[in-house]
């Protein structure tokens, strides 16, 4: 059976994150592991005051208990996470050879990036997709990743 880790944060409402992808790979017949990195109320498009608990401590632990039990994976899928630096390290750690590499550089729609990201993010974004064997941007974000802004993006300053 093929194996993947979905790297992502958990939003209790929303068709986002985890909450989508774990059903959908199960359903293809594929063993999903997560990396949960943070639980939210609700994703962060459309709603203020959202709930957030961080489980970015929990990363490296995780990594380091697979990695000490020798586990392998076929891919590695990672969305919308602000702990780039741990993401960067695990795809160092589990990717190459066999393992596809898989991110959704979820951060933005419809002209502007979501709650909480920054133009510096994207940045740094951009620089974990040139990690990835495979990326899906939507039309932002890949606007925002090579640095070719839409007309529209009047919020996003240089």
């Amino acid at each position: 059976m093929k194996r993947i880790v979905s790297i992502q944060d958990i939003s209790c409402l929303g068709k986002c994150s985890l909450t989508v992808a774990l059903p959908i790979i199960s359903a293809m017949g594929v063993e999903t592991c997560v990396v949960p990195t943070a639980v939210l109320s609700t994703h962060t498009g459309g709603f203020s005051g959202f709930t957030f608990h961080d489980l970015t401590q929990e990363i490296q632990p995780i990594s380091d208990h697979w990695q000490k039990e020798g586990i392998a994976f076929d891919a590695i899928y990672t969305g919308s996470f602000e702990q780039i630096q741990l993401v960067s390290q695990f795809f160092d750690r589990f990717g190459g050879g066999d393992t596809l590499v898989y991110a959704d550089p979820a951060m933005a729609d419809n002209g502007v990036l979501y709650t909480g990201f920054t133009p510096e993010f994207a940045l740094e974004m951009g620089k974990l997709c040139g990690k990835a064997d495979v990326i899906v941007p939507n039309i932002t974000e890949a606007s925002l990743l090579t640095g070719q802004l839409p007309f529209w993006v009047e919020e996003f300053d240089r």
